[in-house]
């Protein structure tokens, strides 16, 4: 996490950077540890979020049945990626819920308005997953 401090002087401003203990890493080294960050996260939705684990299950029938339409390769490219789109959207509302979560469980208006938000962009994405799919088929 990268924190920013703001010293102002009577004329001018200046933002310094501290980086976080944990960045550092440079070349294949953080190119692996991004990796294995990634599919530790992957696992953790797929172990944790009911609703992640519906995506990839829609996704694994979706997906081989767009190569087997008879649609051209952009039409089959599109339907694919709003698929995926779909588990993304998903990835940061999960996200979004457990950084909420991490704060405090308490009830609170604006914990609520940001998980909603997150929920309706889901919803919005799965909204565009029926629609891109109805308008290439029908």
């Amino acid at each position: 996490m990268t924190r920013a401090a703001l010293v102002c002087w009577p004329f001018c401003c200046e933002v310094t950077h501290m980086t976080s203990p944990f960045k550092g890493q440079t070349g294949l080294k953080r190119i692996f540890n991004a990796a294995g960050y990634s599919l530790d996260g992957l696992r953790a939705a797929f172990k944790g979020e009911a609703a992640f684990r519906q995506l990839v299950l829609l996704n694994v029938l979706l997906i081989p049945i767009a190569f087997w339409l008879p649609v051209s390769r952009a039409e089959r490219a599109i339907m694919i990626a709003v698929c995926l789109l779909g588990l993304i959207v998903e990835l940061f509302n999960s996200a979004v819920e457990a950084a909420i979560d991490r704060i405090s469980l308490e009830r609170h208006p604006l914990s609520k308005n940001a998980k909603d938000m997150g929920s309706a962009a889901q919803l919005v994405a799965l909204t565009m997953v029926a629609l891109v799919w109805g308008v290439i088929l029908l």
